[in-house]
């Protein structure tokens, strides 16, 4: 498992590896930060928050996402680097990092462009997981490139939207820090689990080439007592988009039928132990032309746990979740 350091938490890196390890120019290098948070015992609004850095552009971003309500909630902000890549503020946004892996506080003005203004501490309630490198190619060309760290935590505070302030208490949910290259509109199929149980994480980053072969996974269980994470070691999974009666649906092109997804995985444990996972929910957030996006899901274990949680399936072209492509020149080449 790949250890970190405190300034792995910066915008300092320069190549897809930990810090101090220094090589790749690439128009889609990028690092980015992504917060998400949800109730803990049922579905309800849904609030995320990313930070990035493009060196190839000179620019930093924050995407808001999720939903309020049944209201999705988005907005882009910007700022050029202007001399200043590592200030991690961009418009009416700010991120404050007050102990490394245990206490991030989240901030958004409340301004006209931005559609949820909030006010949060991320607390960790598991250790920090660094997922191994992981690469992809379409022939020669670099699609993804990348090394991930996740984390659970509790956030609590207030967000505000259409001028009305909602309370946030103990509820769940996760973090990561990526950094590296990453074409998303010409990635296949990405599947991310972060689910979120009393007794502490399971996540999963899962690729798949169009025919469902398989390039990477990694993940881990991050237990809630503090204990080490346990390396994930094989996943499988059987899951589909559902419809507005819950019954299931094809993605198509563009997912017009789609309000969700359902379905069970099983992940195995480095040492042997095997959990199945049952899910079922709707969209939290959308990827327009990229296809898929994040659901919020209620989950229960084979062992009895029960719990919420993220999942995303995204990509441009795959025999069970995108039928229809919607890039060219996909890997593997």
């Amino acid at each position: 498992m790949t250890k970190l350091t405190a300034m792995d938490e910066y915008f300092v890196h320069q190549i897809p590896e930990p810090l101090p390890n220094v090589v790749t120019w690439h128009e889609h290098w990028r690092e980015s930060l992504f917060f998400v948070l949800h109730p803990r015992e049922q579905l309800g609004d849904v609030i995320i928050l990313t930070l990035a850095h493009f060196p190839a552009r000179k620019e930093m971003d924050c995407l808001q996402l999720g939903r309020v309500g049944d209201a999705a909630a988005f907005a882009r902000h910007v700022r050029p680097y202007d001399g200043d890549p590592h200030t991690m503020r961009v418009g009416p946004a700010r991120f404050e990092f007050v102990e490394p892996f245990k206490t991030v506080r989240l901030h958004v003005d409340e301004v006209p462009q931005a559609p949820v203004s909030l006010d949060l501490t991320f607390t960790a309630r598991t250790r920090a997981c660094g997922l191994r490198r992981g690469t992809m190619k379409a022939g020669h060309e670099i699609i993804w490139d990348q090394s991930h760290m996740i984390q659970s935590g509790i956030y609590n505070g207030t967000f505000k939207h259409a001028g009305k302030t909602y309370e946030v208490r103990d509820w769940w949910g996760q973090r990561d820090h990526s950094w590296g290259i990453r074409d998303h509109a010409r990635c296949p199929m990405w599947m991310w689990l972060a689910v979120q149980f009393p007794q502490g994480m399971f996540s999963v980053w899962h690729w798949e080439y169009s025919n469902g072969a398989t390039v990477y996974t990694d993940g881990c269980f991050a237990p809630a007592d503090g204990g080490e994470p346990v390396p994930v070691i094989r996943f499988n999974h059987d899951l589909h988009w559902i419809g507005a009666n819950r019954q299931t649906v094809s993605y198509g092109r563009d997912g017009e039928d789609v309000t969700g997804l359902a379905g069970r995985v099983e992940i195995t444990l480095e040492g042997g132990r095997t959990v199945a996972i049952e899910a079922q929910g709707r969209w939290a957030q959308r990827y327009g032309p990229v296809g898929g996006g994040l659901s919020e899901m209620i989950v229960r274990s084979s062992d009895g746990w029960q719990g919420t949680a993220i999942y995303e399936v995204t990509g441009a072209y795959h025999h069970h979740f995108f039928p229809i492509a919607r890039a060219e020149r996909l890997p593997p080449g």
